[in-house]
Parts: structure tokens; C-alpha cells; sequence
């Protein structure tokens, strides 16, 4: 895995690039628009303000490279970036964040994610780390630290609990929902799986984690980086 940093940037100024601008706030899309748009050659061909309209988007656009935030509504990062992967493996995915936890890091790899770039370097790094995706190579920000890159390389497992250990895919959409609020009816509808079925996944949910409140399972979504608090 031959991973670039800043310093190491890949200048590759003919190649075009299609992008998806993932995130829910707009003046954040409006400045990543703005830095983009410097680039004459690349086209950005949509924005998603939510992790599940970030994967319809892929399936609909076929961008060249995912811009996404980490925290997203409805969906989190994490999961649309296993979403994603699994839908586009050609489509590569830049995960833009405020955090610089090394689990954090650990799961955006191991989610399918080449990039991971730090908000505080956007302005600054954006366009290399595109342009280094663009040809298919790996792109972190030089603030990761070096050894959760080495302890990832040498299979080195997640420290302590992760949103990806003990539940399934559709159980970690589902948590995501119930901490944002959602009723039961409501996870039903937005998934279009029945109420009984939500039911389950809930009741199977709480009995995996131990938990016994929605209370506990909002905290576990925090801990996890499933939803913002």
C-alpha cells in the first residue's frame, strides 16, 4: 500500500476528474466547490447532503472520487463508504474529517476508504489528494500519525469498541436512526423494511450490546462516531 502525504503529492494536471461533494452543510460544499472549481479540467457532477443520498448518487453518477464527511445524517461516513465500495469499486473515496482518532483511521480503511484528509487541511491539500486518488493511489494527511498506518498495515486489530465489531451492516444503520430520534415506524419506512422487522433488528440490537435504554445506545453512537453529539 503505497500511501501519499502532502509532501509527497502526485502533480498529475491532464487527467480529468468527476466528483461527488458529500456533506450536510452547505457553506462546507460551497468551499470545497470553490477550491475544485480551480481545476478547468475536473467537473463536479453532484452533492449529497446525506450518507444514503450519497450512495444512490454513486450508483446514479459514477464519480471518479467520493468527497465525504464523517458525519453524516441517515447514514454515517462509515457506512456509505462500505456502501459505496461495495457498489463502485472504481469509485474512490476521499473521507473528510474533523477527528484525528487512530481508531477513526483504522475504521476508514478498513471501511474501503484511500483517502482521509483532515478539515483543517482541505484548502491546502484537497486538490493533490484528488489528484492522487484519481490514479488509483492511497492519500492521508500528513498529521495522521505514522504508527496507526504501520499498525494497520501489519493487521493490527481496532483498540477498544468500534461501530463495526459486533453488528451487522443493516443493525449499524439501525442504530444510527434510533439515536437521531427515529421511531420505529420511521427506521421501518426509511429502509422500507416492515415495522415488525425493524422491531427485531432493535430488539437484537440491544440484547448484542447489553444495552437496556435508547439512552445507552445514543451514547454507544457517540463513542462510535455513528452520529455527532
Amino acid at each position: 500500500m503505497d500511501v501519499t502525504h502532502e509532501s509527497m503529492a502526485v502533480r498529475s494536471p491532464t487527467i480529468t476528474a468527476r466528483i461527488l461533494l458529500v456533506d450536510d452543510h452547505e457553506i462546507i460544499r460551497k468551499g470545497l466547490r470553490s477550491v475544485l472549481e480551480t481545476r478547468k479540467d475536473w467537473e463536479i457532477v453532484g452533492e449529497a447532503t446525506t450518507g444514503r443520498e450519497a450512495v444512490k448518487k454513486v450508483e446514479e453518477l459514477k464519480p471518479d472520487v467520493v468527497v465525504l464527511d464523517i458525519s453524516m445524517p441517515e447514514l454515517n461516513g462509515l457506512e456509505a463508504v462500505r456502501q459505496i465500495v461495495r457498489l463502485a469499486p472504481r469509485t474512490e473515496v476521499l473521507v473528510l474529517t474533523m477527528h484525528e482518532s487512530e481508531d477513526l483511521v483504522r475504521e476508514v480503511l478498513e471501511a474501503g476508504a484511500r483517502g482521509y484528509l483532515l478539515k483543517s487541511d482541505a484548502s491546502r491539500q484537497l486538490i493533490s489528494a484528488i489528484e492522487t486518488l484519481r490514479i488509483h493511489k492511497p492519500y492521508l494527511t500528513s498529521k495522521v500519525n505514522e504508527v496507526v498506518l504501520t499498525g494497520y498495515l501489519g493487521g493490527k486489530p481496532l483498540k477498544g469498541e468500534t461501530s463495526g465489531g459486533r453488528l451487522t451492516p443493516r443493525e449499524r444503520e439501525i442504530v444510527q436512526l434510533l439515536a437521531e430520534g427515529l421511531s420505529n415506524k420511521e427506521v421501518a419506512t426509511t429502509l422500507n423494511i416492515s415495522v415488525k422487522t425493524a422491531e427485531t433488528h432493535r430488539t437484537n440490537i440491544m440484547r448484542k450490546l447489553d444495552f437496556h435504554s435508547v439512552s445507552e445506545l445514543v451514547r454507544y453512537a457517540v463513542r462510535n462516531h455513528i452520529i455527532e453529539a
